[in-house]
């Protein structure tokens, strides 16, 4: 198992939550009419509701003064039609928003794997894992909510809040000064707060699920390591160390979204205590007969019915508007952590539409001389590697090297450095073909790490990674190199099997002569080979070193440099029978 730093893309870059925000809505692709639609349906239901709230009172308290029965049919429809229209609404919003959100996330996680793809991959491969899900997982998960829990409900109630007041207007100008002062204290001041109280604990709880997803993904994907280091127990004591500290944080965070809720009852029990003072106003100057009543002067009982039971429905639409608040403050800090890996790939225009597909970096594929001088090497935010005066290495088309050493030493850091993956933090890499003309040893060398990916797709397109014009019979012979004869054989379809769930679809062993199957097929001429024997038995190890180091029967040709990265004792003893082959030993640097 081999440990590294990684680059924190939890940090944020210096713009504001707000300018970040706007970013992500940007990368998300939102269009302007599904999201006005998806308001106004929203906005339909929450008046539907509202107008449902007082048509009901007028026609309970009118239907009191018992009028004829057809006199209320016309209200009675309305009360049913405004009934039905608020559940169709609100379903239909329901089902415009998730579509608008989810359709948004699919575009975001989308960017961001091509904006990587595009970008440095000295970036993307000093990401730590765990960072890159929780970037594009939760996080574009926390910004999608942003739209469903926040900005849509905010606008409903903004649109709904309005609208009481002027519906409160029209009966008492009274009672609607006092229904925009809850109004606004439930649905402004109120989450404002609360946001701004939770902030600190949203941070520290995404801080807290970040390590405690390090530390899960860390004993998913390195449990044979650890157990055979006698490590696994201390690992899955720091992640439970670690979800404990992110409950804890969400539980305080919760703590500020239960004392800004309160606003909206106590809002609403204030607008209505005022509502029944102004009732009591209006009641005092009524002249004292009925006649009088149903003429309409002073307070009726229809009056009295809207003055009560509207602030009612109107407190519906600004409710969730404190989780709102608290939605965007975490989608406000999930989006600066989106847009920090973003901008770290180093790709312009990320944040706007999809780029197309552009050319492959063109690989030089004739014999290339490999030589290091002085270099030392490590991860960006990691400790300078190699010995104070760094390495000096000559490497000739048909050399072998092996590196061997113990974990965390550097080895896999080594083999990204000699590939041009990693910049080296001292020294240089020299790489120049037969004519002495220097070649990019990006475009010379290639890297096949131990925990290369298998994708879901066919074994023939899972080949093709590797070299995209690759014929069958190049691949079959490739599979047969590295020992999967008879599996393919034993294939119905053989090429176009699917690989369904990538590595799931095979053994271990398999799996790594897969990966190996790849390297034969690049082109490079420099091939380095990070632990190509893992999960192999000794003796299918023995071979395939053989064919990797030894003088007879190469599985590359005498043109190719080959680098093997590994812990199996048996390549040195297999090196040494070799003249063109060396073994470099890789010690942890004591200075740093």
């Amino acid at each position: 198992m081999t440990t590294r730093p990684g680059r924190d893309i939890g940090t944020a870059p210096p713009v504001s939550s707000d300018a970040a925000l706007r970013r992500a809505f940007a990368f998300l692709g939102l269009r302007g009419r599904p999201l006005v639609k998806s308001i106004l349906l929203g906005v339909g239901g929450a008046l539907s509701a509202l107008g449902l709230a007082a048509l009901s009172a007028w026609l309970i308290t009118r239907a009191w003064q018992m009028p004829p029965v057809l006199y209320l049919s016309v209200a009675i429809t309305a009360v049913r039609a405004l009934g039905i229209s608020r559940g169709v609404f609100r379903y239909l919003e329901r089902l415009a928003t998730h579509d608008l959100a989810l359709g948004a996330m699919a575009t975001a996680r989308e960017r961001v794997y091509r904006t990587l793809a595009a970008g440095s991959p000295a970036y993307s491969v000093s990401l730590r894992r765990s960072d890159l899900l929780g970037r594009t997982g939760d996080d574009i998960d926390e910004i999608g909510n942003a739209l469903i829990r926040g900005v849509i409900p905010i606008a409903v109630g903004a649109v709904t809040s309005v609208a009481a007041v002027a519906i409160m207007a029209s009966v008492s100008w009274w009672a609607a000064g006092v229904l925009a002062v809850a109004m606004i204290v439930s649905g402004l001041l109120a989450p404002a707060l609360a946001a701004r109280g939770a902030a600190r604990t949203i941070a520290d709880s995404s801080a807290a699920h970040d390590r405690s997803a390090d530390a899960a993904v860390t004993a998913l994907w390195h449990a044979p390591e650890l157990t055979v280091a006698r490590r696994r127990s201390e690992v899955l004591a720091i992640a439970r160390r670690t979800e404990a500290d992110a409950l804890a944080a969400a539980d305080r965070g919760l703590r500020y979204e239960a004392a800004a809720s309160a606003a909206t009852p106590l809002s609403m029990g204030a607008s209505l205590l005022a509502a029944c003072l102004i009732g009591v106003h209006l009641a005092s100057q009524i002249p004292g007969s009925l006649a009088d009543v149903a003429s309409g002067e002073g307070l009726t009982p229809m009056v009295l019915g809207v003055l009560i039971l509207l602030p009612l429905s109107a407190f519906e639409s600004t409710g969730p508007l404190t989780e709102a608040g608290i939605q965007l403050e975490r989608s406000r800090q999930s989006a600066r952590r989106v847009m920090a890996l973003v901008d770290g790939a180093g790709v312009d225009g990320a944040a706007g539409e999809p780029e197309g597909d552009g050319p492959d970096r063109a690989i030089h594929s004739g014999p290339v001389t490999l030589d290091t001088t002085g270099l030392r090497w490590g991860w960006p935010a990691g400790d300078c590697l190699g010995s104070a005066d760094g390495l000096d290495l000559h490497l000739s088309p048909g050399d072998r090297l092996v590196i061997v050493g113990p974990s965390g030493a550097g080895k896999s850091t080594l083999g990204l450095t000699v590939t041009g993956l990693l910049a080296p933090h001292a020294g240089r890499i020299d790489t120049r073909d037969d004519h002495g003309a220097t070649v990019d040893v990006r475009s010379a060398s290639c890297y096949f790490a131990e925990e290369g990916h298998l994708f879901s797709t066919t074994l023939r397109e899972n080949l093709r990674v590797a070299r995209g014009d690759a014929s069958d019979d190049e691949l079959v012979a490739a599979l047969e190199s590295v020992g999967l004869r008879t599996w393919l054989a034993g294939l119905a379809d053989g090429l176009d099997t699917e690989l369904v769930g990538g590595s799931a679809a095979v053994s271990g062993g398999q799996r790594r002569r897969l990966l190996l199957a790849r390297a034969v097929v690049h082109p490079a001429p420099v091939v380095v080979l990070d632990e190509p024997t893992e999960h192999l038995d000794a003796a299918d190890s023995a071979v395939l070193l053989h064919r990797l180091l030894g003088r007879t029967r190469g599985l590359f040709d005498s043109a190719r440099i080959v680098v093997v990265i590994t812990h199996d004792p048996a390549a040195q003893q297999i090196s040494s029978e070799n003249p063109r082959c060396r073994v470099l030993e890789v010690l942890p640097s004591p200075t740093g």
